[in-house]
C-alpha cells in the first residue's frame, strides 16, 4: 500500500501470514514498522522485535538505517530469532542478544532466468525419456513418435507409434497411468509462427540498433492442432481421442489420468470461445463428454473457468454463467447436473477451499449484499447440494482473508477507497469476530491536503443499472470554481478497474493529475467484469463501444450534482486498451470529449494479441473488427490527441499505433506523437507522465506549461 511507504498510515496490516502455528502480520507504528505476532487461542497480541533496538542492530552491523524505515518486507520468526532479506545479504537478528549478522546471497541465486513471454508457443517437441512409477519402463519420443524401453534392458525397446513425422508429432510431455499400464500424450499438428519484429534504436550495450523478433499469434492466425493419445505397454495398442468431437481447437489442456488409471481427462476449447469441454478418454478408446458448456457469445474462459474434481471424478464443480451470472454447479461422472450450488443475482468470484469430507466449500462472492458496492468481495461457505449458505464477512468494505491452515479461522482485512482498512481474526464456522487487530489511522495523511475519493453512483444507459466509479478532487479544491474533467479509462472485458480497497493514489497517479487543477473521474461502463453477464456481453463483438454511453452518462450525473465540474473541457487518457479507448472516445463521442492522450494502444483489435481480441471480438474474422478499429475510423477524429508509444512494447504490436498515425496522415488530421526509446508497454515512464500532463494542461486549462528546458532543476533536501 502506498500509504505504508510514505510513512503516513498507521496500524495498516500488511503482509499477513500464518507460519509455524503463528499469526504474523506487519503495520507501521509511532514507533516505526513493527511485525505482530498473534496468539490465537489466548487471543493475545505482541510485536516480535523493538524497531528502534533492531535499527541500531542494523546499524552496528554496516546497514545504517532507521525504526521509521526498516529496509525488508518479511521476516521468518524463529524461536529466539528472525530473518530477511535487504539488498543482496540474507540477514538474522537474534532476539535474546539484539545483534545482527549478515550473509551475502551468492549471485547465482540471486540471478533468476529469463521470464517466458506469454506469446511464447510449447511446441512439445523433445526427447524427454519419463520413468513410468514402477520403476520398470521409460517413455520418449524419437524422430517424432513414441517408444518405451525396458528400464534395466536397455535392448528391450518398444515403438507404440508410426505415423509421426515433422509435420504432426507426438509430444514429449508424456504422462503414465498411476498403474504403470498405459501412457498417454498428444500427436500435434503444428502451425505456422507469426513474427513481429521491433527495433532497438538505443541499446545500452553497443551504439548500432537491435533488431528483435517473438512470435505474436494474432486473430485469425492458424493454430496448433492436438489430439490426445492413450498407448497400453501390454498390447502396444494405441487410442486416439475422437478428431471431430475436438475440431477446430483454439486449445486442448494435455491429458491428466485419473488416479485408477481408467481413463484421461482433457479440457477443449472450441475457437471462438463459445464451446467449452470437459473430456474423458479411457483406456479402450472411448471418448466422452463430461461436461459440455456452450454460450450464444462468449465462454469467458480467461477469467471465470474453474473446474474441481471430486472423488477422482465421480463428481464435478464446475462454473458457470448459464443463468447470467457466475456461479457453481455440482456434476456427477455422466455428465448430469446434479445441483446447482450457488444461485441469485450476484457472482462467484473465487472459490477458495473444498472440503471433500464435509462437502462444504469457501469462496469469494460480490453483489450478494445489497445496498453496497456490487464489486466488493465477501466470504461465504455452503454445502455441495446448495444449502448451509453462510456469511462469513459482512461489513461495508472490500473483504480480503487470510486463512489459517487447518480453515478454523481466519483474517479479515477490509476497507474501501473511502475508508481506511480494518483487521479483525474471525472464526471460519460462523464469521464471527474473535479479535480486532488493527484499525487504521489517517490522520497524517489528511494533514497533507491529501482528499479522500468521493464514491459515486449513477444510472447506465438502460436508466436502471448502477454504474460504480469515483471522483477525485485537488487539496485545495475550491466549489466556487470550474474544473476541466479528466477521465480515466481502461475498458478491458477482463475485469474492472476502479479501486475498490484503500489506496493513497491508483493506476495513472489520479490525485496527482488532479493537483494540477482538475477533478479526475473513472467509473466501469457496460462491457467490462465483475458484474452479470448481460453486463458484460455489451462488449461482444463491439470493443468500440467501451461503455461510453455508460461513462458519459456518469458524469453528467455527477456534473448535474456539482455544477462546478465543467463537462464543456472533458479529457481522457488511457493505455492498452485504455489507450484504444481513449482515442475512440475524439472518433465516436467527439462532442463530449475534446482532448485525449492515448498509450500504447491496440488500435485495431486484427493487430493485437489473439487471446484477448478473439474471446471478446469472436471468430472468425468478420467486419466487426473493422468496424470497431481506431485505424478504420481516422477520418473522424476531432480535439487534440497525444498518442504515447514504446519502441520495445511486447504486448501490443507497436505498429498497431503506426498504422493509425498512417491514416490520420492520410486524413490529414493533427495530432502529438512521442515514441520513447527502449521503453515497452506502458503509460510512457515518467517523461510520458510528464508530456501527458503537459498536454491536458495546455488544452484544458489554457495554459502554457513552463519552457521545462529553461527550468532549473532544484534538489529539496529531505527534512
Amino acid at each position: 500500500m502506498n500509504g505504508l511507504k510514505e510513512n503516513k498510515i498507521l496500524g495498516a496490516a500488511d503482509g499477513v501470514k500464518w507460519t509455524n502455528g503463528v499469526l504474523l502480520y506487519s503495520t507501521l507504528t509511532t514507533r516505526g514498522k513493527e511485525f505482530i505476532k498473534v496468539d490465537v487461542q489466548q487471543k493475545t497480541k505482541q510485536p516480535v522485535y523493538d524497531p528502534a533496538e533492531l535499527a541500531a542492530a542494523l546499524t552496528g552491523a554496516g546497514r545504517k538505517t532507521n525504526a521509521a524505515e526498516l529496509p525488508f518486507q518479511e521476516i521468518t520468526l524463529g524461536d529466539q530469532e528472525i530473518k530477511f532479506t535487504i539488498g543482496d545479504s540474507n540477514w538474522t537478528y537474534r532476539l535474546d542478544t539484539k545483534q545482527a549478522t549478515a550473509v551475502k546471497i551468492p549471485a547465482s541465486a540471486r540471478n533468476a532466468g529469463p521470464n517466458r513471454a506469454w506469446s511464447e508457443i510449447n511446441t512439445g517437441q523433445g526427447e524427454r525419456p519419463v520413468n513410468s512409477p514402477d520403476g520398470k519402463w521409460v517413455a520418449f519420443i524419437r524422430e517424432n513418435n513414441v517408444y518405451i524401453r525396458s528400464a534395466k534392458n536397455t535392448q528391450e525397446q518398444y515403438q507404440l507409434s508410426f505415423d509421426g513425422s515433422p509435420g504432426e508429432y507426438y509430444a514429449s510431455f508424456i504422462s503414465w497411468s498411476p498403474d504403470s499400464r498405459h501412457l498417454a500424450t498428444a500427436k500435434i499438428r503444428p502451425a505456422k509462427e507469426h513474427p513481429v519484429y521491433l527495433i532497438e534504436s538505443s541499446p545500452l550495450d553497443q551504439l548500432q540498433p537491435k533488431l528483435h523478433t517473438r512470435n505474436y499469434l494474432k486473430p485469425g492466425d492458424a493454430l496448433q492442432q492436438r489430439q490426445p493419445y492413450v498407448f497400453s505397454v501390454e498390447s502396444k495398442r494405441s487410442y486416439g481421442a475422437n478428431a471431430v468431437a475436438i475440431a477446430d481447437q483454439y486449445n486442448l489442456t494435455n491429458p491428466v489420468w485419473r488416479k485408477d488409471s481408467r481413463a484421461v481427462s482433457f479440457e477443449y476449447n472450441q475457437r471462438g470461445h463459445q464451446q467449452y469441454k470437459v473430456m474423458e478418454l479411457d483406456t479402450k478408446g472411448a471418448t466422452r463428454d463430461l461436461i459440455k458448456e456452450e454460450s450464444a457469445t462468449f465462454i469467458d474462459y480467461s477469467g471465470k473457468r474453474y473446474r474441481y474434481d471430486l472423488a477422482d471424478g465421480k463428481e464435478t464443480i464446475w462454473a458457470s454463467e448459464r443463468d447470467g451470472w457466475n456461479h457453481l454447479y455440482l456434476y456427477d461422472d455422466k455428465g448430469n447436473v446434479k445441483n446447482q450450488i450457488t444461485k441469485g443475482d450476484w457472482v462467484v468470484r473465487r472459490v477458495v477451499r473444498v472440503d471433500e469430507t464435509k462437502r462444504n466449500l469457501i469462496f469469494e462472492a460480490s453483489g450478494k449484499t445489497t445496498g453496497i458496492d456490487p464489486y466488493f468481495i465477501q466470504y461465504y461457505s455452503i454445502n455441495f447440494d446448495g444449502t448451509g449458505l453462510t456469511e462469513l464477512t459482512h461489513e461495508n468494505g472490500n473483504h480480503t482473508a487470510y486463512f489459517s491452515p487447518d480453515y478454523n479461522y481466519f483474517v479479515d482485512v477490509y476497507s474501501r477507497i473511502d475508508a481506511p482498512p480494518v483487521t479483525v481474526l474471525k472464526n471460519t464456522a460462523d464469521g464471527k469476530t474473535i479479535m480486532e487487530l488493527e484499525t487504521a489511522d489517517i490522520s497524517n495523511l489528511l494533514k497533507t491536503g491529501w482528499k479522500l475519493p468521493e464514491v459515486f453512483v449513477s444510472k447506465a444507459r438502460d436508466g436502471k443499472t448502477d454504474i460504480w466509479g469515483m471522483i477525485i478532487r485537488p487539496s485545495n479544491f475550491d466549489p466556487n470554481k470550474k474544473y476541466p474533467v479528466i477521465e480515466y479509462i481502461y475498458a478491458g472485458p477482463h475485469s474492472f478497474f476502479v479501486p475498490k480497497s484503500f489506496v493513497t493514489d491508483s493506476r495513472g497517479s489520479l490525485h496527482e493529475l488532479a493537483e494540477l487543477g482538475f477533478i479526475v473521474v473513472q467509473c466501469d461502463g457496460m462491457g467490462t467484469n465483475g458484474r452479470s453477464k448481460a453486463f458484460l456481453d455489451v462488449c461482444w463483438k463491439n470493443l468500440k463501444d467501451g461503455g461510453f454511453p455508460d461513462r458519459i452518462a456518469f458524469m453528467q450525473s455527477a456534473a448535474k450534482k456539482y455544477p462546478y465540474m465543467n463537462l464543456d473541457k472533458v479529457g481522457i487518457f488511457g493505455n492498452s486498451a485504455g489507450g484504444q479507448s481513449s482515442m475512440g472516445a475524439l472518433l465516436f463521442h467527439p462532442d463530449f470529449y475534446k482532448v485525449a492522450v492515448s498509450s500504447s494502444g491496440c488500435h485495431d483489435n486484427r493487430m493485437d494479441k489473439i487471446w484477448w481480441n478473439e474471446q471478446w471480438m469472436g471468430y472468425p474474422i468478420g467486419p466487426q473488427y473493422a468496424e470497431s478499429s481506431n485505424v478504420t475510423h481516422a477520418a473522424n477524429l476531432k480535439g487534440k490527441l497525444l498518442l504515447i508509444l514504446g519502441e520495445m512494447d511486447e504486448n501490443v504490436d507497436p505498429s498497431s499505433t503506426k498504422q493509425l498515425m498512417n491514416a490520420l496522415i492520410k486524413a490529414n488530421k493533427n495530432f502529438d506523437f512521442i515514441e520513447i526509446p527502449g521503453m515497452g508497454h506502458s503509460l510512457g515512464g515518467d517523461y510520458g507522465e510528464h508530456k501527458r500532463r503537459d498536454f491536458f494542461v495546455k488544452h484544458l486549462l489554457g495554459v502554457d506549461p513552463p519552457e521545462w528546458n529553461w527550468v532549473q532543476r532544484i534538489t529539496v533536501p529531505k527534512p
